[in-house]
C-alpha cells in the first residue's frame, strides 16, 4: 500500500511539474548541454555540447600522451612518452552517452537520471590501451641496449699445457614477457600519471664447467702443410690466418665457419696483398694465399672425424695438398664449415713455423684405439692446360711476362677405416672439379710500328721459338734487354 502511496506521488509530481511548469521542461528538454555532475575520469563536461565534450576529450587524451612512462631494466631506467607507445582511448563514444544522461528516455527515467545527479556525479572512465607493435619495437630497439651476454668459459694453452678461463653470468630482457608488463601496466594500474613499471629480466648463463673443459686433453687430428715457396706477404698472410683462428673453443652442437673468423681481408686486420685464385686467373688480392689455412684446417678436422658442413674446391689445383684435399673460401661464396659433433668441447690450436702451418684438433678422444683412419685422393682424369701467347699493347717492347699453367683435374677423395690394420670401410668424401689454366706468355708490343709489327706477326703463329728470337732482334736493334 505504501509503494502505491509513493509511486502515485511521484507520478503527481511528474504530473505538475508537466503541467504547472511546461514551458520550463519544454526548455530544458530542448537543452543541448551536458548536465552539471557529468565527468570523464577527473574531468567535468557540465555546460558543454557534445561536440565541445568530444573536443575535450580528445584534447585530453594528447595530454595523456605527453605523460612519461619510466622502464626499469637491471639497474638502469628508460623513459619514454606514452605517444611513442601508442597510446590510445578505446572508448571515446562515452561522450555520447554522457551527453544524452537525463534526455532520452521515458520522462521517468530522465527524471531520476536528474534527480540522481544532484546526489552524486555521474563519472565515465576513459579505457587505454597501446599499440603493441609499437611497444615490441621500442622495446626490441631500445630496452636491449642493457642486456649483456655471457661469456663461455674457455681454454687457453701455454707451453703445453690447458688452463681454463672461467666465463661469465650475463643478464637478457624477456622482451616478450617486456611488452606485455607495459601493455597490462596501462590497461589496468596506470592512474593517468607518471609511473613506473619493472621489466622482467633473465640469467643468462655462460657455459663451459670446469669438469667440461678438463675433457680436452686428446688431440683428435693434426695436419701441416708447406708455404716454403711463398713470398713474404703470403707468408704474412697464412700466418695471420693461423692466428686468428687459434685459441678458438667449439662446444657441443657448435659450429664453425672459416670466412667468419678470419674476416674482414684488410690491412688493420692483418693482411697484405698476395696471389689468389678469381675466375681461373692469380690475381693480387688482401688475403691472398688463405685458402691454404682453410685447408690445412679441412685435413685437421677431416682426421679428427668433425662434421663437414660446407666445403668447395679451388678453381684451379693447388699444389700444397692432393687434389679434392682443399678447401677455398672467397667471400661468403665459398666457405668451409664444419660443426664439432662429439660429446665434449673441442679447442683448435693453429700455429705457423718455418713456412709450415699446422692445425691441431684437441678433444676428448672416444674412438677405439684399434681403429684408424686416412684420406686418399684420387684422380679420374686430366686435361693438358696447353700454352698461349698473347700480344699487350699497353707494355713496351722488351716486356715479356709468363703465367704458370695449371693442369686440369677431375678427382675424388676416400675415407679409409682400418680396425687393428684391417680395412673396414671406403667412404667417397667429395668430387672436385678443376679447370685447366693454360702457361701463358705476355708480350708488350707498344713501341716501334715496325718491330710492333714483326713481334704480333710471331706471335700469331704461337711458336715460342720464332716468338723469342723476334723479341731478341727487337731488343739487339733497341740495343736493351728483355724485361719480366
Amino acid at each position: 500500500m505504501k509503494k502505491y502511496v509513493w509511486l502515485s506521488g511521484l507520478l503527481l509530481s511528474l504530473m505538475l511539474i508537466a503541467g504547472s511548469s511546461g514551458e520550463v521542461f519544454a526548455k530544458e528538454t530542448e537543452d543541448t548541454t551536458i548536465h552539471e555532475g557529468v565527468y570523464v575520469d577527473e574531468m567535468s563536461l557540465s555546460g558543454m555540447t557534445q561536440e565541445e565534450a568530444r573536443k575535450a576529450v580528445l584534447d585530453y587524451v594528447d595530454q595523456m600522451g605527453a605523460e612519461t612512462l619510466t622502464l626499469e631494466i637491471f639497474d638502469s631506467q628508460l623513459q619514454v612518452k606514452l605517444k611513442d607507445l601508442g597510446l590510445k582511448c578505446t572508448n571515446t563514444d562515452v561522450v555520447e552517452e554522457a551527453a544524452l544522461l537525463g534526455k532520452t528516455g521515458n520522462i521517468i527515467k530522465r527524471y531520476k537520471e536528474r534527480k540522481d545527479l544532484e546526489h552524486e556525479n555521474k563519472v565515465y572512465e576513459l579505457e587505454w590501451s597501446l599499440d603493441s607493435s609499437k611497444v615490441s619495437q621500442y622495446v626490441n630497439s631500445e630496452c636491449v641496449q642493457f642486456d649483456t651476454e655471457a661469456v663461455d668459459a674457455t681454454l687457453e694453452r701455454n707451453n703445453g699445457a690447458f688452463h681454463i678461463i672461467p666465463g661469465k653470468t650475463g643478464v637478457k630482457l624477456d622482451t616478450a614477457g617486456a611488452s606485455q608488463a607495459i601493455m597490462d601496466y596501462i590497461e589496468n594500474e596506470w592512474t593517468h600519471q607518471e609511473g613506473t613499471v619493472t621489466l622482467p629480466v633473465a640469467t643468462d648463463y655462460p657455459r663451459g664447467t670446469e669438469e667440461e673443459l678438463s675433457k680436452v686433453k686428446d688431440v683428435l687430428g693434426t695436419f701441416t702443410t708447406s708455404y716454403s715457396s711463398s713470398g713474404g706477404n703470403r707468408s704474412q698472410n697464412v700466418s695471420n690466418g693461423a692466428s686468428l683462428i687459434n685459441g678458438t673453443v667449439l662446444y657441443p652442437g657448435d659450429s664453425f665457419s672459416t670466412y667468419e673468423v678470419v674476416s674482414p681481408f684488410s690491412v688493420e686486420n692483418g693482411y697484405a696483398m698476395a696471389g689468389s685464385y678469381l675466375n681461373g686467373k692469380v690475381i693480387d688480392s688482401l688475403g691472398g694465399g688463405i685458402c691454404q689455412v682453410s685447408t690445412t684446417l679441412y685435413n685437421a678436422v677431416l682426421l679428427s672425424e668433425l662434421e663437414v658442413t660446407e666445403r668447395h674446391n679451388h678453381s684451379m689445383i693447388v699444389t700444397y695438398v692432393d687434389p679434392s684435399a682443399d678447401a677455398a673460401i672467397s667471400g661468403t661464396s665459398k666457405d668451409f664449415k664444419f660443426t664439432n659433433n662429439t660429446n665434449a668441447p673441442i679447442y683448435i690450436e693453429g700455429a705457423t713455423a718455418n713456412k709450415q702451418i699446422t692445425f691441431t684438433i684437441y678433444g676428448e678422444e672416444t674412438r677405439p684405439a684399434n681403429r684408424t683412419v686416412k684420406y686418399v685422393s684420387k684422380t679420374l682424369s686430366t686435361k693438358d692446360p696447353g700454352q698461349v701467347i698473347v700480344a699487350d699493347g699497353g707494355m713496351p717492347i722488351g716486356y715479356r711476362g709468363v703465367d704458370s699453367a695449371h693442369r686440369g683435374v677431375v678427382a675424388e677423395l676416400y675415407k679409409y677405416v682400418y680396425v687393428n690394420g684391417v680395412e673396414e670401410s671406403v667412404t667417397q668424401v667429395n668430387k672436385s672439379s678443376y679447370m685447366a689454366s693454360p702457361r701463358t706468355v705476355v708480350i708488350g708490343v707498344a713501341g716501334d710500328p715496325e718491330m710492333s709489327a714483326e713481334l704480333q706477326a710471331a706471335i700469331a703463329t704461337q711458336d715460342e721459338g720464332l716468338v723469342n728470337a723476334t723479341l731478341g732482334s727487337c731488343l739487339a736493334r733497341m740495343g736493351v734487354g728483355a724485361e719480366e
